[in-house]
This record gives C-alpha cells, sequence and structure tokens, in this order.
C-alpha cells in the first residue's frame, strides 16, 4: 500500500519545527518571560529528537544558537532556517506531513492567512517553501486555506475538527461543507470527518481551533478540556461539547474513551482580557508528551489525567503561561515533523 495518509501525532517523529519569537513580532514586550519557554522545549524536544528552528534574520539565528548552547542543548540535534518571519504559530503555518507504508512523506502545504486575514501573515505563508528547499523535502502546494491547529486525526481513518473555524468564510468562502470535507479526507487518507459544533475559548484569534479543545490518543481514546464551573462563559459550549464528544464514534462505528481535563483557573491579560488557557494544547513527542500548565491548582490534576491517557508516555509539563499572553499555547508553537521528513527526496 503506497497511499500517503497523515499519521496521527503519536507517530514517530524525526523532528519538531518553532518559529523563533524577535522583536519584530507581537512578542516584543514579553520576549524576556517567552524565550525561555522556548528554550525549555527546545531542550525537551532535542533529548528525543531533532529540531528545526525558523529565525527571521542572521542576528537572531546566532543569538538563538548562543542561547541553546547556553542551556547546554545539543546544537548537532538543530537545524536553523533563515527567512522572514511575521510571527511564531509553526503549527499554522508549518507543513503538514503525510506518511506512506514504504516510510516516505509528503508535506502538504496549504495557504496560510492570519486566521482569516486577522493579521499579517504574507512572510509565515513562505517559510515552508524555505524548510523545503534547505532539506529537499518532497511537497505539494495547496490551493486551500488550512492551518495545523484546526485539524487532528486518529491515525485510523478519523479526522476531527471544528465546524466554527473550517465552516468560517474567512477561509475558503467558495467551498461548501461537503467539499471541505470530502478534500480534506481525501487529502490526508481518512474515511470519516468527525465535526465538533460546539466549544471556543475567550481570547482565541483562531475560531476555535480543535487543538485547544479535544484531542486524540492512543487506543482510541479522546482528551478534551472540560469546564465545571457553571458560572464560567464557557461551560455551556464545553458542556455541549461533551455530549457531542460522547456521540462520536472510529471509522470502525466504535465509541471512543473519553478522558476529560480540569478546567484551569481564569487567566487575565494586565488588560483585563480573558487569556485562552487550555490544557489540551498539547504537543505528543517520541515518548513524552509536553503538556501546558498555567501555575494554577488544576496543574496537577491534569497531569494525572494526561498521565492515564498516554500510559508509557513521560508526561512533561511546561509552563505556558507567558505563551498565552498572545492567544495561544504549546501546541501553537510546534509542528512535528514525522520520520522520513529529513529523507533525500
Amino acid at each position: 500500500m503506497n497511499k500517503f495518509y497523515l499519521p496521527a501525532e503519536w507517530y514517530v517523529q524525526d523532528a519538531v519545527m518553532l518559529t523563533w519569537p524577535h522583536e519584530q513580532t507581537d512578542w516584543q514586550h514579553i520576549l524576556k518571560q517567552v524565550e525561555p519557554v522556548y528554550v525549555e522545549i527546545s531542550k525537551h524536544i532535542t533529548t528525543r529528537q531533532q529540531l528545526i528552528v525558523v529565525c527571521d534574520n542572521e542576528q537572531l539565528k546566532q543569538s538563538v544558537s548562543q542561547l541553546l548552547q547556553q542551556n547546554d542543548i545539543d546544537l548537532h540535534k538543530v537545524h536553523f532556517v533563515v527567512c522572514p518571519t511575521d510571527d511564531t504559530w509553526a503549527r499554522d503555518h508549518g507543513p503538514i506531513t503525510l506518511v506512506n507504508d514504504q516510510g516516505q512523506t509528503l508535506a502538504l502545504d496549504y495557504v496560510f492567512n492570519g486566521w482569516g486575514n486577522k493579521f499579517a501573515a504574507a512572510n509565515d505563508n513562505q517559510i515552508n517553501q524555505h524548510v523545503f528547499a534547505k532539506f529537499n523535502v518532497n511537497n505539494k502546494p495547496q490551493d486551500f486555506v488550512l492551518e495545523g491547529g484546526g485539524i487532528e486525526v486518529d491515525g485510523e481513518g478519523c479526522l476531527m475538527v471544528t465546524s466554527e473555524c473550517l465552516l468560517n468564510p474567512n477561509r475558503n468562502p467558495d467551498c461548501s461543507q461537503a467539499q471541505i470535507e470530502q478534500q480534506l479526507m481525501e487529502n490526508f487518507g481518512c474515511t470519516k470527518t468527525l465535526w465538533l459544533d460546539f466549544g471556543a475559548l475567550d481570547g482565541d484569534d483562531t475560531d476555535a481551533h480543535i487543538d485547544t479543545l479535544a484531542r486524540f490518543a492512543p487506543n482510541n481514546s479522546i482528551v478534551y478540556q472540560g469546564c465545571d464551573n457553571s458560572e464560567d462563559s464557557h461551560y455551556a459550549g464545553l458542556t455541549q461539547m461533551q455530549s457531542q464528544l460522547s456521540q462520536f464514534t472510529n471509522a470502525q462505528g466504535q465509541a471512543y474513551k473519553l478522558y476529560q481535563l480540569p478546567w484551569p483557573a481564569a487567566q487575565y491579560s494586565k488588560e483585563g482580557d480573558r487569556l485562552p488557557a487550555t490544557y489540551a494544547n498539547f504537543l505528543i513527542i517520541n515518548g513524552a508528551v509536553l503538556m501546558p500548565i498555567y501555575g494554577v491548582e488544576q496543574d496537577q490534576q491534569a497531569i494525572d489525567v494526561m498521565q492515564q491517557a498516554f500510559a508509557g508516555f513521560e508526561i512533561i509539563p511546561v509552563n505556558c503561561r507567558p505563551i498565552i499572553e498572545q492567544f495561544g499555547s504549546l501546541h501553537c508553537i510546534t509542528m512535528q515533523l514525522p520520520q522520513g521528513f529529513f529523507q533525500q527526496a
């Protein structure tokens, strides 16, 4: 079987891609708080696999290289790509990489339009081509707007998405739901699409990306962000989402085992804006899960839930409180690249 398909995130990986924050991005005023989080994530990744770091310019590359070295990170495992960047959300501008049973990969390069033209994205939309050129990656540009944070696959034929994001007219206004579904199932080698119609986080710029709400886990499971505070503005939507998830079945018609993550204490910016703190925005790497925590009392309970859902994986908490200041979290700033990505095309 030589057909390409999108593997689950726990499929063995060559690397993870990060796009490093810099002074010309919205991170400028909190760069000192944000960079250490990037360094910590880089350290965890390089103990298990390789890392691609995209830098806006040569000077940034030199300073990041120095920073990683100072933190005892093995630079032999780090590959730098220098090209202009607008921002740092690698999950959404990064390549979505398919695999086949021969161990080959095909990287799909979708259009990134700044989550529906909300933000400048022209440079970020070009990053993948710079990456492909450097590593000679087998790739295919797609004339379709899609972000990696907007899709989840179980690797067994099921695709999970949110209607609020994928059906938003700011993405692919000329496509019907049926057309979007058909295109993505063909692209990813899936046979069934699960549409979540409820659940969205205050302060989320992505129009309810699935990776902030519900995620597939091994052994036919879904881990999702719960909300048990009936006074909270998210309670109704996340309760309806939970009900919908309980009705979902996989491509073979079996119900998923559900793991509910606790609702973290509300986080606010200095300006008083609610920040989208979610435990669902974790990254799976080889043998481990990097999960966001926020320095709140629910962190330990969330770690315990993740340990149940990912038996056999090391659960590594990373405090992402500075990251949510820009309304995303750990999964949003990373993109995994499956085994075979670095093979010469």
